[in-house]
């Protein structure tokens, strides 16, 4: 057979299979005997008629909001009893339903992205600093969940759904976690070990799936789903044992703390809650941004993911192609329990790795399988879980924090149904503009 084309100068027919109708976000890029797609009103104005995938995702995320709000009236007593008098005091009730729902989600706006009593402050005497805490707190969440949804990202390119990033969190927490106590090494170093040993603890995990489905044919989502509770029940017995990665003269499943030198540094200093963990994701998604669309090896991984008998008869070795994106995902969830091990926190516990594995799914289907969609989804992801949690406080439970659930959930439930977004609101039905790509389905 033929050596592969490289990602500069691919073939017209493979150019078919990486570019095609069940893949959009290429349609507008430059190439041979194309121009680039100019940002005019004219363009914009279509985009949003015929509901483009931006415009689809901005609709599902206000028509969530929309229906969230309805959530927070129910769950408010005293909105629920102006509205059983609304023949009497029609705009009592209106004003009340208003009251409510917009002091929730203005809370929710102070807690992850901006508070003005803090601006004010700063003007007269107070901290700056304060003033970006609530940003800060956003990106620290946002930080392993970016991270997991690159992991499951990059994965569907190739055509495969990783959904053990749990296990392989859980692989790269109890590497970087002995690394960070039981290793003895200068400051830098320790931190750049610690994370790379995460990194191929994930990988690991990764690799054994994709070699069992190069080799075997045994189906990722299977084994994936299966390595997860593995991977629990190690990290169970492992915290069990103070021979082990249990701390000593402890009976909580719990881990010394890691070295000093292992901690990553805090960018700009105070408020401590954002770390070097959020550079090294933003770093992670332009590195598979880059893979993905400049590099012969991600060229392969998309032609892999659209026809995988296509991509074989074109000389592309498949089986490699899924061992070794595999590897990345893998290692990239790794990476994830880097983050919160070094960074957060600095304890591995058995509920540490709590939903990053599952809410990167969701990140990832949300951020459309792109990279820079990743980290916006992990944002908007991180925003919703911090300002949940100070709405919860600053409306005295009245908003319950799970409402950030149900809002992640209806996002996602909106994204994946391009179809009732449209019906909703009354856009021109077009193909290949929605989550129809993403739900296709992966390879058996």
């Amino acid at each position: 057979m033929s050596d592969p084309p490289t990602a500069a100068e691919p073939e017209p027919a493979q150019a078919a299979i990486a570019v095609g109708p069940d893949q959009p976000e290429q349609a507008g890029q430059a190439g041979p005997g194309r121009s680039r797609l100019r940002l005019t009103a004219n363009v914009i104005i279509q985009a949003i008629t015929q509901g483009s995938s931006t415009v689809i995702t901005i609709l599902a995320i206000f028509l969530a909001l929309v229906v969230g709000g309805v959530l927070i009236v129910f769950s408010d007593p005293v909105v629920t009893h102006a509205w059983s008098q609304f023949f009497s005091a029609p705009g009592y009730a209106l004003a009340q339903t208003w009251d409510s729902v917009s002091f929730a989600y203005s809370q929710m706006f102070e807690g992850a992205i901006l508070n003005p009593s803090t601006v004010s402050a700063a003007f007269h005497g107070g901290s700056i600093a304060a003033i970006f805490y609530p940003l800060s707190s956003t990106a620290a969440q946002a930080t392993p969940l970016i991270l997991t949804g690159l992991s499951v990202a990059i994965a569907f390119r190739a055509g495969l759904f990783n959904i053990g990033a749990s296990g392989q969190w859980v692989g790269g927490a109890i590497v970087a976690t002995w690394l960070g106590f039981g290793v003895s090494l200068p400051p830098f170093i320790h931190v750049v070990v610690c994370l790379m040993g995460a990194f191929v603890g994930g990988a690991v995990l990764g690799w054994f799936v994709g070699v069992l489905k190069a080799r075997t044919g045994a189906h990722e989502v299977i084994v994936t789903i299966m390595l997860n509770y593995v991977m629990y029940d190690l990290l169970s017995y492992l915290l069990s044992h103070p021979a082990m990665l249990q701390q000593p003269k402890q009976t909580n499943q719990i881990a010394p703390f890691i070295a000093n030198d292992a901690n990553l540094a805090h960018v700009g200093g105070p408020p401590p809650q954002v770390g070097i963990g959020f550079l090294i994701a933003v770093a992670a998604a332009f590195a598979c941004a880059w893979l993905l669309s400049r590099s012969t090896t991600g060229f392969q991984f998309r032609t892999v993911g659209a026809s995988p008998s296509a991509a074989r008869s074109s000389g592309i070795n498949v089986e490699r192609s899924w061992v070794l994106v595999m590897l990345l995902a893998g290692g990239l969830a790794g990476l994830s329990a880097a983050t919160v091990i070094q960074g957060t926190n600095t304890q591995l516990t058995f509920n540490s790795y709590g939903t990053y594995g599952f809410d990167g799914i969701t990140v990832a289907l949300l951020g459309r399988a792109k990279p820079l969609g990743a980290v916006l989804a992990g944002l908007l992801f991180g925003a919703l879980h911090v300002g949940g949690t100070y709405a919860e406080g600053a409306t005295l439970g009245q908003v319950p924090a799970n409402i950030v659930q149900v809002l992640e959930g209806l996002i996602v439930l909106f994204v994946a149904a391009p179809a009732l977004i449209r019906a909703v609101f009354r856009l021109r039905a077009t193909s290949g503009t929605g989550m129809e790509a993403v739900a296709k389905g992966w390879n058996g």
